[in-house]
């Protein structure tokens, strides 16, 4: 099959910009050659053809328009965290900062989502949801590779996906790596901090439990509450993510109780019960029990 090429968005600089504006009278342009530039570069009209619902229920597409959105916050909020990753192995704390920052407030877009489905009744939910069959958001991919990143690792949840080689190989990848906790208890250990040499070389496969070291180098951290402490600045942005991902957990039993009750779910779990189980699990725990000593 011949490969095309896909269009593409032409630079323009300040000058060209500000010519453009004058030549137009200040109106915006109406013609172009080809594709509109906006859609060349977000590709909306693809986007807009992912919505195929399966029933002529009018409130399938919110369900599945947010079920998408979440799909993308999920990406992208991996995205950050993952450059957060390559910055503090490097020792760039303050680097790592800002996509930190940008990781907190991706997930309060994500946790805008559930606000938009407080609508959904059982009623409105049963309409459409037996056409879903087996589907259910416990088979996400990426919100499973977000899971991963954050420490909360499972070896069994990536089982679904065998029939999906190269996601599965993804996931294994995602799973067997260090998290982004662990990176920050690597770099705790090489800023003199007395972390045991087994959390550093440990089988990153298995989820990180509380370690009294890690508490008590978060405890003296926070001991310095001067403006050049990028390690305290750092505790309090990882705090914000792992807050702002509790808050979209809590979110997610909310919305399940509200349309389903204590149902089974569709994906064989049972529901209700599941969720709450899974929300015992924290993120980045140490820098939780540590408040204790503080």
């Amino acid at each position: 099959m011949e490969q095309t090429t896909p269009p593409q968005v032409r630079p323009a600089t300040a000058r060209e910009r500000a010519e453009r504006a004058t030549a137009t009278g200040g109106a915006p342009t109406l013609e172009f050659a080809g594709r509109v530039p906006y859609d060349a570069y977000v590709h909306a009209e693809d986007l807009h053809r992912l919505q195929q619902p399966l029933s002529g229920d009018t409130g399938e597409m919110s369900f599945l328009v947010i079920s998408q959105v979440m799909e993308l916050y999920f990406g992208l909020t991996r995205f950050e965290l993952r450059e957060v990753q390559e910055l503090l192995r490097k020792d760039d704390i303050w680097g790592a900062l800002l996509p930190l920052r940008r990781a907190g407030l991706h997930l309060e877009g994500l946790n805008a989502g559930w606000r938009t489905l407080r609508w959904m009744t059982p009623a409105d939910f049963n309409r459409f949801r037996n056409l879903l069959g087996e589907g259910s958001g416990f088979q996400s991919a990426m919100y499973r590779h977000l899971e991963f990143l954050l420490g909360l690792k499972t070896a069994s949840l990536i089982r679904p996906f065998k029939p999906q080689p190269e996601v599965h190989a993804e996931l294994t990848r995602a799973l067997e790596a260090p998290s982004l906790w662990d990176d920050v208890v690597a770099l705790l250990a090489r800023h003199g901090h007395e972390i045991p040499q087994e959390l550093l070389d440990r089988d990153f496969s298995e989820e990180h439990q509380v370690h009294p070291a890690v508490e008590a180098a978060w405890v003296e951290v926070y001991r310095d509450s001067g403006p050049d402490n990028h390690l305290r600045m750092l505790g309090e942005a990882l705090t914000e993510v792992a807050e702002r991902f509790g808050e979209w957990r809590h979110a997610h039993l909310t919305a399940v109780r509200r349309a389903m009750g204590a149902k089974p779910g569709s994906g064989g779990s049972n529901g209700l019960a599941w969720l709450q189980r899974s929300m015992n699990r924290e993120v980045f725990p140490e820098l939780w029990s540590a408040r204790t000593f503080m």
